[in-house]
């Protein structure tokens, strides 16, 4: 599958056919100053969670390419509200989509709108499609319910946010691959913001005596895995 990272917890994975983009916030993070979101093509895109730096760029992106938005019941509900083709999913949920099956999980994190309001739960998804599978877990904690991802898929790779402090840090992160037992992960949410910045040296040591690789893509850079 190919990954293509825009920065903070913003990636696109083409698989089914499909491009599947997640919680974009390009416009406003200073890391992705060279990406032109004019030129992000999306077919879905999916968003975790209320919180502005994981949807800032939804609206003006579905709008330019028509892609759905599947995300929480409250975040449905606002994004049908203004007029977007939008598909609901809560945690414990699962929905088959062309390009393959998406199941919604538990994220253990806060989520509300910029004005405060609730914005429903944060979850997490594992994708399931005929080039792969994989999780993203969006921002959240180390739970035990990740164990139980392992039941539901066979993984090829996860994403983890590894920046600590509003999320999991990189020993969280180690432990997280473990738990959904997968050897590859690509680090997101991170280096955005002064109090998540990382040091990777470090977690890329950290990772490999775990016995895990660890993907951390340029900004606008593209991998396969």
């Amino acid at each position: 599958m190919k990954i293509t990272y825009y920065g903070h917890s913003c990636f696109s994975v083409l698989a089914g056919g499909k491009q599947i983009l997640f919680d974009p916030f390009i416009s406003a993070n200073e890391l992705a100053k060279d990406i032109d979101i004019s030129f992000i093509q999306a077919d879905y895109i999916f968003v975790s969670h209320g919180h502005f730096d994981h949807m800032l760029d939804v609206a003006v992106i579905a709008d330019r390419t028509g892609a759905m938005i599947v995300c929480g019941w409250e975040l449905y509900n606002y994004f049908t509200g203004l007029g977007y083709n939008a598909h609901p999913i809560n945690p414990g949920g699962k929905f088959v989509f062309p390009f393959g099956e998406v199941k919604a999980v538990t994220a253990q994190h806060s989520s509300s709108f910029q004005d405060g309001s609730y914005a429903g739960m944060a979850s997490g998804f594992v994708v399931k499609t005929t080039d792969g599978n994989f999780y993203y877990s969006g921002d959240t904690a180390l739970t035990l319910d990740m164990t139980l991802i392992a039941k539901y898929a066979t993984l090829d790779f996860a994403v983890f946010p590894i920046g600590d402090g509003l999320t999991m840090g990189v020993e969280d992160a180690i432990e997280a691959a473990e738990f959904v037992n997968v050897k590859k992960v690509v680090g997101v949410h991170y280096d955005t913001f002064g109090f998540i910045e990382i040091d990777k040296t470090g977690a890329f040591s950290d990772f490999e005596q775990a016995g895990v690789q660890l993907f951390l893509p340029e900004v606008g850079g593209t991998i396969d895995i």
